[in-house]
């Protein structure tokens, strides 16, 4: 079956990803490995997607500037239709990433442009998509995190809403949750028909009922422990493979991916689970948070 039509809003731009060779010598020097790689979690949700073979189109802000050249012309090779607003004034975002001996992350972002992501940058009807079969869209937490680009996440769930369309939320991080307020972050997302948390997420949150108290269904991930799909009197489970951890970085924005292009394709939650982890399980066996 054809995968429905998805659009994702969320960040783009670039990733310098850094290992170093052993314990970080502040204020001196640390020999690392160093990468220049393409990210962003709405680009690379976009990219897996499109990897799997989902129509996907991208709703995001970039600055004018080679970086969001750069970001485009990659997008849009890898399948993806880029729907971006282009800043005068803020440059394309850029992150810093600290990979350990366990390609566990540690990420210093400087959003840039995505900062300025507004609701006029939002218009799901101008993009011309057919209603049947109904879209879905696709959000990412970083967009509402950000008080500059809040208001163009929430309408964007609003449009999508009235439209007709289901709706998934990657919450993203724990840490920004208990910045906002676990019920101000609850209030955003209530009526989403997805939440997909990971698992310090969901322990942030307050579990899974207390999630379930405003979202439809929840799907969370717990690292090597698997996936689980919860709603209203049924669970499913998946199990992960062992993999080794080169980065960490973009394997939950791989998981959704792959968990709703399948569950777009109308599988059902165990596939889509089974789907779900292997994309992030083989994400997390190489550099960078994209398909290859």
């Amino acid at each position: 079956m054809t995968i429905r039509p998805v659009v994702v809003v969320g960040d783009v731009g670039l990733d310098v990803i850094t290992r170093p060779s052993g314990e970080i010598h502040w204020g001196s020097d640390t020999p690392s490995s160093v990468a220049l790689t393409p990210g962003g979690a709405g680009g690379n949700s976009a990219s897996w997607l499109a990897a799997a073979g989902a129509s996907v189109t991208l709703l995001a802000r970039v600055g004018d500037d080679a970086a969001g050249a750069t970001a485009r012309r990659e997008l849009e090779a890898a399948g993806v239709r880029c729907a971006f607003a282009v800043d005068d004034t803020l440059a394309t975002c850029m992150v810093v990433i600290l990979l350990d001996a366990h390609g566990d992350r540690t990420m210093l972002p400087d959003r840039g442009a995505n900062r300025a992501f507004c609701v006029s940058d939002v218009d799901l009807p101008s993009l011309g998509l057919p209603q049947n079969p109904r879209p879905h869209l696709h959000l990412s937490g970083y967009v509402l995190f950000d008080a500059g680009s809040r208001a163009a996440g929430l309408e964007s769930l609003r449009q999508a809403r009235d439209l007709g369309w289901s709706t998934s939320v990657d919450p993203q991080s724990p840490a920004l949750i208990l910045r906002e307020g676990v019920d101000t972050f609850l209030g955003w997302v209530t009526g989403v028909d997805l939440l997909l948390p990971n698992e310090s997420e969901v322990e942030t949150l307050g579990g899974l009922s207390a999630i379930l108290a405003h979202t439809r269904e929840v799907v969370a991930t717990f690292g090597a422990g698997g996936a689980r799909w919860v709603a209203e009197g049924t669970a499913e489970t998946a199990h992960a493979p062992v993999v080794e951890n080169v980065d960490a970085t973009g394997c939950g924005d791989a998981f959704n991916a792959g968990l709703l292009s399948s569950w777009l394709r109308g599988d059902d939650r165990s596939a889509a689970l089974r789907a779900g982890v292997l994309a992030g399980s083989t994400a997390a066996g190489r550099l960078g948070a994209r398909p290859h």
